[in-house]
C-alpha cells in the first residue's frame, strides 16, 4: 500500500503541468473529473461524511472541529499531516492561482475582519468549474459545510489555494480498505 501511495505522489508531481493544460482545453466540464489522484476523491468523500457536525474553538475531533482542526483531521484520517492553525497550514504546499485550483487544494481566507491581511480561515476545495469554487470547511456559524468562493462574504476575505497533496509525507495511519467511498 506505501508503495502505491509513494507511486501515486510521484506521478501527480509529473503529471500536474500536462492536466493542468487539459483542464483549461475543456471548458464544459468541471475540472474536478480531472485531479490525478484517486485519494483526493476519498479525502473528499471523508470531508463529506462529516457534514454537519458542530463547530467547536480549537477542535480537531467528531466532538466539534474549528476550520483548521476540521482540515487537519481529514488529511490525516489518510496519512498526510498538517498543523493545527489556518496560518500554520497556509505555509505548506505550492501556491496556485485560482485559475489551476483543484479538488483537494487548501483555501485560505482572512479571518473575521476583512481588513485584517492575516490567515484567520481554511477549507477544503471540493469542486472547481468555470465560474465558481466550492470548499468545504468548519464555520463558526453552522460547523461542517460547503460554501462557494464567489458569495460576496468569501471573494472579500479570499487570500490564496496551497497545493499539498502529493507534496506531504506520507505515513499510513490506517488499511487502504478502511477508506470511506
Amino acid at each position: 500500500m506505501l508503495k502505491k501511495i509513494f507511486l501515486t505522489c510521484i506521478l501527480i508531481t509529473s503529471g500536474i503541468a500536462s492536466k493542468a493544460q487539459q483542464i483549461r482545453k475543456d471548458t464544459t466540464e468541471t475540472r474536478s473529473s480531472y485531479h490525478p489522484l484517486s485519494i483526493v476523491n476519498n479525502l473528499l468523500g471523508f470531508a463529506h461524511d462529516h457534514l454537519h457536525f458542530r463547530y467547536r474553538s480549537g477542535g480537531s475531533s467528531t466532538s466539534g472541529f474549528d476550520c483548521s482542526g476540521f482540515v487537519r483531521y481529514c488529511f490525516r484520517n489518510f496519512g498526510m499531516m498538517l498543523p493545527h492553525g489556518s496560518a500554520a497550514q497556509s505555509l505548506i504546499g505550492d501556491e496556485i492561482a485560482k485559475a489551476e485550483a483543484l479538488p483537494g487544494d487548501l483555501i485560505f481566507f482572512k479571518g473575521h475582519n476583512s481588513g485584517s491581511s492575516r490567515i484567520g480561515h481554511v477549507g477544503i476545495i471540493t469542486e472547481v468549474g468555470d465560474t465558481y469554487i466550492k470548499f468545504i470547511h468548519s464555520a463558526w456559524n453552522g460547523g461542517v459545510r460547503y460554501d462557494y468562493l464567489e458569495s460576496d462574504y468569501y471573494r472579500r476575505r479570499f487570500i490564496s489555494i496551497k497545493r499539498v497533496v502529493g507534496l506531504l509525507d506520507m505515513v499510513p495511519q490506517r488499511k487502504a480498505n478502511s477508506f470511506k467511498k
